[in-house]
């Protein structure tokens, strides 16, 4: 039997989520919001990968604030404007799929808010060109040739953590199954945990107990607040020596754990233009799997898995229990269909969609009756 396509139930407060595969699609910045508010390319773009196969699909990095966004054309989910451009788009495409399980992942950039698109270069911009005042654990810049960010006062840290809860609530309000806390890739979260990006001399900065304390106390606020499923997305290692690694990975996993956390989306990377990563074929699951044997949390792998039996294999040897994909999914949305058909899986799909089906994957999607005209 595939595990890959095996079920998985995640608990949560508000009851057991049983998810029919073990593949999520990983969330992935469209770029393409308007003052914070969802499009019709969200519409088209999220009704195509609730399609997909996947038994989860992540909404991009969501800001919780406007200053919080990556970019000007970031999505957001901080008023009822946001929330309203947000459900009306969700909702048209969600009726057009499968009941894939949705899940969004509410983010704070920090420092690296106010940057440009990544087709524009992907630079801080100046505000003459749109930009921002950006915030950050330290006032220190992330690229020695960008204007270092303002250091966040305690009554702000407040202000953040209080903007992460009302946008888990309103997640709640539209009928999202699962959120995602952004602890990854260099944004506001994650330079709290690393030393390279936090050097506060207050109670948010220096021990590892102290430089955990603020993405603690957003889970905490958020668990409390939210009775879905909840994770965090990490970043196992900056890939930078002095910086965030996996020893202190276990640690704060451990801490999620205790605090209702019920996986770990495990990535690396992002807080440091010193890092180098060697990339390869699934080069980021021996940190999902250590976290796991650590932890004994569920946990998601992520990065460069590209094949079904390469998905299949990392589950069967115990390495994770979910395999997200983005940019496979960006360039097949139909992944999921594919894999199920070489592994003997099964997925759901709209009916409209059967005839597709080469003949001898017809197996993978149940009882599908192709047309014959």
């Amino acid at each position: 039997m595939s595990l890959l396509f095996s079920p998985l139930t995640l608990p949560s407060p508000r009851g057991d989520l049983t998810l029919p595969n073990r593949l999520v699609v990983a969330p992935m910045c469209q770029y393409s919001a308007h003052n914070g508010c969802a499009t019709d390319w969200h519409l088209m773009h999220w009704g195509n990968l609730l399609n997909s196969g996947a038994a989860l699909f992540t909404i991009e990095a969501t800001a919780v604030l406007p200053e919080g966004r990556i970019t000007p054309n970031c999505l957001g989910l901080w008023n009822d404007r946001t929330e309203a451009a947000l459900v009306g788009r969700l909702k048209r495409a969600r009726a057009l799929a499968p009941g894939t399980a949705v899940c969004i992942q509410l983010s704070h950039a920090g420092r690296k808010a106010s940057s440009a698109v990544p087709w524009q270069g992907g630079q801080l911009l100046a505000p003459a060109q749109g930009g921002w005042e950006t915030f950050g654990p330290s006032a220190l810049p992330h690229l020695p040739t960008e204007v270092a960010p303002t250091a966040l006062s305690a009554a702000e840290l407040i202000r953040i953590r209080d903007a992460f809860v009302a946008a888990a609530k309103r997640a709640a309000r539209l009928g999202i199954e699962a959120v995602e806390l952004h602890c990854a890739h260099g944004y506001l979260l994650h330079q709290f945990l690393s030393p390279l990006a936090n050097q506060r001399g207050d109670a948010y900065g220096g021990s590892l107990e102290n430089r955990m304390r603020f993405p603690l106390e957003v889970f905490a606020a958020v668990r409390k607040a939210f009775d879905g499923v909840l994770g965090m997305r990490l970043s196992a290692t900056d890939w930078v020596d002095g910086g965030w690694d996996l020893p202190q990975s276990f640690e704060f996993s451990q801490r999620l754990k205790a605090a209702g956390c019920n996986f770990v989306h495990v990535s690396s990377g992002g807080v440091s233009p010193m890092q180098h990563i060697p990339l390869g074929a699934g080069y980021q699951v021996p940190f999902a799997s250590a976290i796991r044997a650590a932890t004994c949390m569920v946990t998601t792998s992520v990065g460069l898995i590209t094949q079904a039996q390469q998905a299949e294999a990392i589950l069967q040897a115990g390495d994770a229990d979910l395999i997200a994909l983005a940019r496979a999914f960006l360039y097949q949305p139909r992944w999921g269909w594919q894999a199920a058909a070489a592994l003997g899986g099964a997925v759901q799909a709209s009916p409209q969609y059967w005839r597709c089906l080469p003949r001898e994957a017809q197996a993978a999607f149940g009882k599908v009756t192709v047309a014959q005209r």
